[in-house]
């Protein structure tokens, strides 16, 4: 699928709305410097990944990355100053030889109760051993490895073999938050073409279609144009759409009523594009509450994109943040967050839920961020939920979302 790429069509459609393919042997190499660059900060020997994204991130590899994403089969290890191992699932090591980020591939072991029974102590032993001895030959001397998942058998393990663990979490967020200007363009071509499937479902957006028939018109779109996976289903209509968080259902969508959706589409390359859009089902015009809802939730968007500014604090845009009262409408979770492989680091809350779970970042160029609302209001009634993605520039920002915003 890698070395295929998304075919002469495809491409053929970007260059002709001035976007280029990516250069992928760049982002490879970018990306790999990213995490060794936290790994030495951080005084690690290397790191150990399972994580299908940080996997992607570190390798540009996949092997079913839903289903590894729950069977922890597949893994990587990456030197801080020596060779990134590819561990892979079930003979597939022919899977990732367009890569020149991996230096060697071997079978993986997996210790998980699916696949070792009541050998997974045993098993896991033997992995443990293996990931020793790689330090060792390859480490600083310190024995100290970065590891984003482990069971509680596979930390036992390692820590028998005199290896010193370490939270790679944080590691690969901060590793992930700054895009390349190759990243950049892989994630233009993937806003292109989830755009386009959202047009193929916005022509599907008739009275009497369900929510699950077009959220199927969004997703063969996706796919048809190199996407990969959705994230979440969320797609309401009428009554459902407050307050959020509904995934499609076979209920069929009412002339007059407003349809929202959130996309949380994992596209071409790789790239996640998250942007939410409301619209009114049928040829009439919004009612005085629907186009007042949309006002308000249109307006918080454009007010709080402004406030994305590079040097800025997220603390600052939360104090400076616009949104109705909280005792009047229900709101989205977040009033911002970072983008990339998925939804990444940093989250930006509104003030209420600040001291609670509120944490401090200053927003770098290169960091794509999605701008949220969600307003419906709390005596009932619809809801309209709104979403832009754009990138933190050295002088401002810009929106690499383009869809209009209208209800109609």
């Amino acid at each position: 699928m890698h070395a295929l790429g998304p075919g002469p069509e495809l491409e053929a459609e970007w260059m002709a709305a001035g976007l280029r393919p990516p250069d992928r042997s760049a982002i490879r190499h970018y990306r790999l410097e990213r995490v060794r660059t936290q790994l030495r900060d951080a005084g690690c020997d290397a790191a150990l990944l399972y994580d299908p994204l940080n996997i992607r991130y570190a390798t540009d590899t996949t092997n079913m990355s839903i289903w590894t994403m729950h069977n922890a089969v597949r893994y990587v290890f990456v030197a801080t100053d020596g060779p990134v191992v590819l561990f892979e699932f079930s003979k597939g090591e022919f899977l990732d030889t367009h890569s020149e980020a991996v230096d060697e591939i071997r079978p993986g072991l997996s210790y998980i109760y699916f696949y070792a029974g009541d050998r997974a102590t045993e098993i896991a032993g033997l992995w443990a051993a293996e990931i020793a001895d790689l330090l060792v030959e390859h480490g600083r001397g310190e024995r100290r490895l970065a590891i984003d998942r482990i069971d509680l058998v596979g930390m036992q393990a390692l820590e028998a073999c005199g290896v010193s663990l370490v939270d790679a979490g944080a590691l690969m967020e901060e590793a992930r938050v700054v895009k390349s200007s190759e990243e950049i363009a892989a994630m233009r071509c993937a806003v292109h073409a989830c755009e386009a499937a959202v047009d193929d479902m916005r022509a599907a957006f008739e009275p009497g279609v369900t929510e699950m028939a077009l959220w199927s018109v969004l997703q063969a779109g996706n796919l048809a144009r190199y996407g990969e996976w959705i994230e979440t289903r969320l797609l309401a209509s009428g009554p459902r759409t407050n307050p959020w968080y509904q995934e499609a259902s076979s209920r069929p969508v009412q002339a007059g009523e407003l349809m929202g959706f959130d996309t949380d589409m994992i596209c071409a390359y790789g790239a996640c594009v998250d942007i939410s859009r409301t619209w009114l089902c049928g040829d009439g015009r919004p009612t005085p509450a629907q186009h007042e809802v949309w006002s308000l939730a249109a307006e918080q968007i454009q007010r709080n994109i402004e406030l994305h500014q590079p040097g800025t604090l997220v603390s600052e845009i939360v104090e400076r943040s616009w949104y109705p009262s909280l005792d009047d409408y229900n709101c989205y979770t977040v009033l911002s967050h970072g983008v990339g492989l998925c939804d990444e680091y940093p989250s930006v809350f509104t003030r209420e839920r600040w001291g609670r779970k509120g944490y401090d970042a200053e927003l770098q160029p290169g960091t794509v961020m999605c701008v949220e609302a969600f307003v419906g209001p709390k005596h009932g009634g619809e809801g309209v939920k709104l979403e832009e993605q754009i990138l933190v520039t050295d002088t401002g920002n810009e929106m690499l979302s383009t869809y209009p915003l209208d209800l109609v």
